[in-house]
């Protein structure tokens, strides 16, 4: 798949496929190391980390070239029928955690964090926790990448409740939100937020404040063990409202299918919640807004 038609048609398909015509549709879409969809068919975008750095130098002109990379991705989103984008990165990252977060984090403090990330809701999109963020996420100190192994955070909790966990507190009202394959030993030392009930119940929904729906990372990641249709049964039986599996393998997406249960009572109400929430965009000038963006990120090559 690699021209606009044949993503737009595919999309289609699937919602055919499953007779859903809102059934949503996520994709990770951030701009620079991860951007799914990538030039020549769509625009290359910035990592977040260059927004924070223009903020840093001009807040207003920071946030305006947040919005704008934010909206023109709703743009060529919309254009796709895709739904969700998992953002905004909530991390702030440690100087010893994992380059896995690096320049996709908005800056190094949370105020930085909570601004820029705070303008997705404002745009379009149900705008989910992810990528990054995930314990939901929370994963600045974390020193390893999840999708190899299992990241073990010994932080402790009055640390990651001041810093890392803050940002999720602040925007703790969007609709949706992932989990994250790391193990926060302050809160439980065996299991990663993705299969902790202490973590979901105590953390997330208690410290943090997110009564939203609460969906697992990739459960197919090298982070877990043990068989797909089990890791999707752990991560249901800790908390989590839906289950991802992503890399296509149809032998596990039926053992993930096979443990995944109906979704009835809270869970229910929280995905009709994060269903209800998503709007459309308002019309845009997409070549003035991209003119703009380049000029206002110009100025960070002329410092």
């Amino acid at each position: 798949m690699s021209e606009p038609a044949q993503v737009a048609d595919l999309v289609a398909a699937f919602r055919d496929a499953v007779g859903y015509a809102d059934a949503p549709v996520l994709i990770d879409q951030e701009g620079g190391r991860v951007q799914r969809l990538k030039p020549p068919h769509w625009s290359s975008y910035p990592p977040g980390r260059h927004y924070g750095q223009l903020f840093a130098v001009d807040a207003q002109a920071g946030k305006r070239a947040a919005w704008l990379g934010v909206r023109l991705i709703a743009h060529d989103l919309h254009a796709l029928g895709i739904t969700v984008d998992c953002l905004p990165v909530l991390d702030v990252p440690a100087k010893s955690g994992h380059d896995v977060i690096g320049d996709r984090a908005y800056g190094e403090d949370v105020e930085t964090v909570v601004t820029l990330a705070g303008l997705w809701p404002k745009v379009w999109l149900w705008a989910a926790f992810c990528r990054s963020p995930s314990m939901c996420r929370g994963r600045g100190w974390a020193g390893a990448d999840s999708y190899l192994e299992l990241p073990r955070v010994d932080t402790p909790a009055v640390d990651l409740e001041a810093v890392d966990f803050e940002p999720f507190r602040r925007l703790s009202g969007l609709p949706l939100a992932m989990t994250a394959h790391v193990v926060y030993t302050a809160y439980d030392a065996l299991n990663p937020a993705t299969t902790s009930k202490r973590m979901i119940d105590d953390v997330i929904r208690g410290i943090i404040g997110f009564d939203g729906c609460l969906m697992s990372d990739d459960l197919s990641m090298q982070a877990l063990a043990g068989a797909l249709g089990d890791r999707a049964q752990v991560a249901f039986d800790a908390g989590c409202d839906l289950a991802l599996h992503c890399n296509g393998d149809m032998a596990e997406m039926t053992e993930v299918a096979a443990r995944s249960p109906e979704l009835t009572g809270a869970p229910l109400r929280r995905a009709k919640a994060a269903l209800d929430a998503r709007s459309e965009p308002k019309p845009l000038d997409e070549q003035a807004a991209r003119e703009e963006l380049r000029a206002l990120l110009a100025r960070l090559a002329d410092r």
